[in-house]
């Protein structure tokens, strides 16, 4: 990145002196951290109890996180500040970060590829507005995208620039959060992901955990209660403007047809924060489980918790619920949330059998989805090649899938989707011979005898029946379609 001196109007506002290194590179801050210790504040309050039961009014050590979050009292010189977010360094590991993950432009129209110029000629101004405590997010591009079971799930685009700054903002605050966030929670956390979530659900059965409660939060994203949430962050971030602007980003506003409608509630999905902010306002729920003792996985807003019996099961379900909605203000989605057997349920794409050692598989409604996505592909890529449609279309779509369920350990399901790929791969060759002379030929030169190749183009029946008959798996066996690209049983 060019460097350039800094404006002097930028250095009039954050009232900082100009020294030959500042002078060199635009972004410069100091990155300082005080290690102050942050006196508590004993707060009195009636606990929740989590199994049911009553317990005596205690006190707890929040640091202001249990009174309302405009009575939080801050100290600028504790850590994080505003200085580490626009430190040089963490600027340009942010921007890195955004032109990696790319993604559509906000409202602005500006695209990441643009970025980099921008930040050269408005860098210094944004800096010197967020050092100032003033700078003011822009609303956000509202993207609506089909759930999977129905419904839609609505996103928030932020600019590139709002995307940069929150990433800046994420890495300092991450680590910071990160050694106190419980070990059984997965989601959006550096070096956890679904596939280490999945084998931990899998210990707890295995354990002797036959029950399950699927928490399922109704619309977790759009409910967030933004006092709830920024009394949490009030915990750890003392420096009003870091407080100030991760505030401004939850009401920024989301622009629908031109008109920018105002947000009291909710953290909509698309900016690097929303994964951070989500484990934050959840971290309350870990702690409550792993004081009770029940075993648990959470990965985001998805979270199952391991019982032994449906009765226990129950009234954590009950007890689970009142927490949620009396501490963090959340509604528990009755309709998919119940008490039900591992291998009954679904958790992240995943399922169990009932067999021992509880082996992993692929849900009856991933399967679902999958099928559903190939069958878009082959309606799309009808009359391709078929070579070109299968490196091209097809084997990205299950290279994916393949990579995500690598833990299955239940084959018979990945043979069937196989077979079921192959058979309409040959629906299409057929289609695409067209007239009985032209599959009498091919056949022929495949290897069939005169009297097959003739009884097969003439027999009457249509594509699917011939796709699934014996003289076409004998012309187009499972190798051709390797040849061309394809990748056989997902694997």
């Amino acid at each position: 990145m060019a460097s350039r001196k800094p404006e002097q109007s930028a250095e009039a506002i954050v009232g900082r002196s100009t020294d030959r290194r500042a002078e060199q590179k635009k972004w410069e801050g100091d990155f300082s951290f005080v290690n102050e210790a942050v006196p508590e504040k004993k707060v009195g309050r009636l606990a929740v109890d989590l199994w049911g039961g009553r317990r005596k009014r205690t006190e707890t050590r929040g640091n202001g996180a249990n009174v309302p979050a405009g009575e939080v009292k801050f100290n600028s010189e504790n850590q994080p500040r505003m200085e580490a977010v626009v430190e040089r360094q963490n600027l340009l590991r942010a921007l890195a970060v955004v032109e990696r993950n790319r993604g559509a432009a906000g409202v602005d129209g500006v695209s990441t590829r643009e970025l980099r110029a921008l930040m050269q000629s408005r860098g210094a101004e944004i800096k010197a507005s967020l050092l100032a405590g003033t700078y003011q997010p822009l609303p956000v591009r509202r993207v609506e995208l089909p759930k999977p079971g129905g419904g839609t799930r609505l996103l928030g685009i932020p600019t590139v620039v709002d995307r940069l700054l929150q990433q800046a903002v994420h890495q300092v605050l991450s680590p910071i959060w990160e050694r106190d966030f419980s070990e059984h929670s997965y989601g959006f956390r550096p070096g956890r992901g679904t596939r280490q979530a999945v084998k931990a659900a899998q210990r707890q059965v295995q354990s002797g955990q036959l029950w399950v409660v699927d928490l399922d939060l109704e619309k977790f994203f759009d409910r967030v209660n933004h006092d709830v949430l920024m009394a949490r962050v009030a915990r750890k971030v003392q420096d009003r403007r870091v407080w100030k602007l991760i505030r401004r980003y939850l009401q920024s506003g989301v622009m629908v047809g031109g008109w920018v409608e105002a947000r009291t509630e909710g953290t909509p999905q698309g900016g690097p924060l929303s994964p951070l902010l989500s484990n934050i306002l959840l971290e309350d729920l870990d702690k409550e489980l792993e004081a009770r003792g029940p075993a648990f996985c959470r990965y985001a807003d998805d979270c199952n918790i391991y019982v032994k019996s449906k009765r226990a099961g129950e009234r954590v379900m009950a007890a689970g619920s009142r927490f949620l909605a009396e501490r963090l203000r959340l509604k528990v989605n009755t309709t998919k949330s119940v008490v039900a057997r591992p291998w009954q349920r679904k958790f992240l794409g995943y399922s169990l059998t009932w067999h021992r050692p509880a082996p992993l598989k692929m849900a009856s409604e991933s399967v679902k989805r999958l099928r559903d996505q190939v069958r878009e592909r082959f309606r799309v890529g009808q009359g391709r090649a078929l070579g070109t449609f299968v490196r091209e279309e097809l084997q990205p779509l299950l290279r994916g899938w393949a990579n995500y369920f690598c833990l299955a350990e239940v084959q018979g399901v990945f043979e069937e989707l196989d077979g079921w790929i192959r058979r309409k791969l040959r629906c299409v060759q057929w289609r695409q011979w067209k007239r009985p002379g032209t599959r009498l030929q091919r056949m022929r030169k495949r290897g069939l005898t005169e009297t097959q190749a003739h009884a097969s183009a003439w027999n009457g029946r249509g594509p699917w029946g011939n796709a699934g008959a014996a003289h076409m798996n004998a012309a187009v066996p499972a190798g051709y379609y390797q040849r061309l690209g394809w990748i056989s049983r997902l694997a």
